[in-house]
């Protein structure tokens, strides 16, 4: 007997009910609304491509309330920018042609908002059709108006629209390529003619009028139509983000973009699920050099790198920020004050955000602050001149809570040589002496980022405790007297201390931009030459540190996507993400007890 397609609740219990969970997690793709005669609606291509490609598929209503998008987002691990009417060129500081065509009011602020916002979270990012020209808008392209004195195809023909049109050429090097490349979607007519020469050929359809004419530095160019129409373009940034003039979701061969794009969906919901579990430390940042610039950390500030919307972007829980003292600061402008007035506008900056940032001291505080669901800030010194050659000063510091105390800069000091100093003490001083006996004492880390080969092994031999780098990098992949080489990296090991590779350009490449790609080289090589238990990250954001793809807090997330796709384990991940760390803080500011007892 055939089953009564009315008995609903028959249905539910052989597919919800059968087992537990009652379904399996699939990406929550939020799909912005078209908007018309007072009703916000979508076409069925969207939400049916969505959950064929193994998504759920949810409508974002046109809404300008940052609040309800920002709610909205927490929500979400992909973003569909749809397709509609043209967009109003005030939003581009332009006045409206004769030409523009339909402009969607209610549309145009909801969407721009949240591009900008999911961006800046790392969303995944699909803009399809209009959605092409709202990544250009908001990310610092430009949209032209009007195409149809450029002759060629008719971009805006009537034909139905799984009708594909005309073709695009696509970069061989480019995502699309590489999407349909590989995928067992798209049909046989089709296919062949992507894997050959430099480029390849997509067949497509088209509805539009206004198209990108500039990219901005955000986005390359991924494909064009014969008549030089921008039809694609991607993410500079190793962002997952993709835009096409087309609409994908309806032609037959459209179904491999969605299935990337989940794809991304998954792994930046896996990347979020792992940092909502691990402790993610930055172990140096220098954000105060910016507090003479009246930055507000409390506002998502363009002149810092380091702000609490960013670190709340990307997932980050904690930074060290240093009271950096250039060497050429003279004992006369009273170092150790200057310091002091760091530490204190510090301090006012936690008691003004108290319910959302705290200062930690021990590892313990810092795991506490993170299920009290507030970022941590610890305490350190960039350049050991701050005490001022006095032993007292030093136990001052400590009784402030710092952390560590990097003991040189970029020039000797009276604690010992620096890397980029003329090597008068051959090493640690007398002085520095006194001063590492007495951090190790103190429960002060000893830092030997910035300090000569002599002194490193003269600081390694002194401690009793293992010393760390804060911010280091790898010699043998970018040769930079600041950075280690594999000699002192072993040695650095062997004594149980870390080396956080830190994101300066300079040390990373000799020559050129660094990216991300390239912090994952000296990462990779560091723990091939150290083990996994001794390496992890010191960005020096805000002191020139910030690398494409890796240029704030806000993308951190990043960090541990890379470290997913590459195979490491949460554990393994957790290590690198301050855990080797704070395992030698731990065990410092263990000795400091065991000294007082």
């Amino acid at each position: 007997m055939a089953k009564n397609p009315f008995d609903w609740q028959s249905q539910l219990a052989a597919t919800a009910y059968t087992s537990f969970p009652e379904a399996p997690h699939k990406p929550v793709i939020g799909i912005t609304g078209n908007y018309g005669e007072l009703t916000c609606k979508l076409a069925e291509g969207y939400y049916k491509s969505v959950m064929r490609a193994g998504g759920t598929p949810v409508i974002i209503p046109p809404l300008s309330d940052t609040d309800v998008i920002i709610n909205t987002l927490e929500h979400l691990d992909g973003i569909i920018l749809s397709g509609g009417a043209d967009y109003d060129p005030h939003y581009a500081g332009e006045e409206p042609w004769p030409q523009l065509g339909t402009i969607n009011a209610e549309r145009d602020l909801p969407e721009l908002f949240i591009t900008q916002l999911a961006y800046n979270r790392q969303l995944p990012i699909l803009g399809i059709c209009r959605g092409i020209q709202t990544l250009a808008m908001a990310l610092g392209g430009h949209v032209r108006q009007d195409i149809s004195d450029i002759q060629g195809h008719n971009h805006s023909q009537e034909e139905p629209r799984n009708v594909a049109t005309h073709y695009v050429t696509i970069e061989k090097d480019s995502l699309l390529y590489n999407i349909y490349k590989v995928s067992e979607h798209i049909s046989a007519s089709v296919a062949p003619l992507l894997q050959e020469g430099d480029r390849g050929r997509l067949l497509v359809n088209s509805f539009h009028h206004q198209a990108v004419d500039n990219p901005g530095p955000r986005f390359r160019v991924i494909a064009r139509s014969d008549d030089g129409i921008i039809e694609a373009m991607e993410s500079t940034e190793y962002k997952s983000i993709l835009g096409v003039q087309w609409h994908p979701e309806c032609l037959d061969d459209g179904l491999p973009i969605f299935q990337w794009f989940i794809g991304e969906a998954k792994q930046y919901r896996r990347t979020c699920d792992v940092h909502r579990r691990v402790l993610t430390l930055d172990t140096h940042c220098d954000t105060p050099m910016f507090f003479p610039q009246h930055v507000d950390f409390g506002s998502r500030d363009p002149k810092l790198l380091v702000d609490l919307h960013k670190m709340n972007e990307g997932h980050q829980d904690a930074t060290i920020m240093v009271a950096y003292l250039p060497q050429t600061m003279p004992l006369a402008e009273h170092p150790k004050q200057y310091t002091d007035e760091i530490f204190d506008k510090i301090e006012a900056i936690v008691a003004k955000h108290s319910q959302h940032v705290a200062i930690a001291r021990t590892p313990d505080d810092l795991w506490l602050h993170k299920h009290q669901s507030k970022k941590s800030i610890m305490l350190g010194i960039e350049n050991g001149h701050a005490i001022e050659g006095s032993i007292d000063n030093l136990r001052h510091f400590a009784q402030r809570g710092i952390v560590y105390m990097t003991l040189c800069h970029n020039g000797d000091n009276d604690i010992c040589d620096s890397a980029r100093g003329e090597h008068r003490h051959h090493g640690v001083s007398a002085f520095g002496r006194e001063v590492i006996s007495e951090m190790n004492r103190l429960g002060i880390m000893v830092d030997l980022s910035h300090a000569g080969e002599e002194s490193f092994y003269d600081a390694l031999s002194l401690s009793s405790t293992p010393i760390v780098c804060s911010h280091s990098s790898c010699r043998a992949l970018c040769d930079h007297p600041r950075n280690l080489t594999d000699d002192q990296m072993r040695a650095l090991a062997q004594q149980g201390g870390v080396m956080q590779v830190t994101l300066y350009h300079g040390f990373l490449v000799k020559d050129g931009e660094a990216t991300l790609d390239d912090a994952m080289r000296h990462l990779e090589h560091a723990i091939d030459i150290m083990g996994i238990d001794h390496v992890g990250l010191g960005t020096d954001f805000d002191g020139d540190g910030g690398i494409r793809g890796l240029a704030s807090s806000a993308e951190l997330l990043n960090y541990t996507r890379e470290l997913l796709k590459r195979g490491f384990s949460e554990a393994d991940i957790q290590k690198l993400w301050g855990g080797n760390f704070l395992r030698v803080m731990r065990q410092v500011q263990q000795h400091r007890t065991s000294a007082e007892q």
